[in-house]
């Protein structure tokens, strides 16, 4: 057993699979277990399997792939999971993610967004410098907060 963000992607749906109250427990669990300032883990780093850094030869980087890095383009339904079953302080803070990918832009890939992330602080963008699902996935996600907003 392991704990990853797939269970994000079921919520994240438009229409409701799980109960208000297993949506909420869901959304919370992500949160503390996978959630990073730059997207999902793929992997909590509580599992012995986890790999923290996508670093080292092909080998060693396709060995970290799904095991721990963070995906940005998670954020598309785990906004759409936090906007039906997350409380205040989760839609802040989810806020403040999205809207923190702006220093990003100037960061790897200019005016875009990195395929991955290293699971561990401070979070290095790795993989391919411009990967157009993770874009995409952010500006939905703004564009959604924004409307949010009125």
């Amino acid at each position: 057993w392991s704990f990853r963000p797939n269970q994000v992607i079921a919520i994240g749906l438009e229409f409701p699979i799980v109960e208000q109250d297993e949506g909420g427990k869901i959304v919370r669990e992500v949160a503390e277990r996978l959630l990073t300032p730059r997207g999902l883990r793929t992997l909590c780093p509580s599992d012995d399997r986890y790999k923290g850094r996508y670093i080292g030869d092909p080998l060693s980087r396709d060995a970290a792939y799904h095991q721990g890095t963070v995906w940005p383009w998670l954020l598309g339904p785990y906004t759409k999971a936090v906007a039906r079953y997350g409380d205040s302080a989760l839609q802040r803070q989810l806020q403040e993610i999205i809207f923190g990918f702006e220093s990003h832009f100037m960061e790897a890939g200019l005016g875009n967004i990195s395929e991955i992330f290293d699971g561990d602080a401070p979070h290095l963008p790795r993989g391919c410098v411009a990967q157009a699902w993770s874009v995409a996935q952010i500006l939905e996600s703004a564009l959604s907060l924004l409307g949010d907003k009125g």
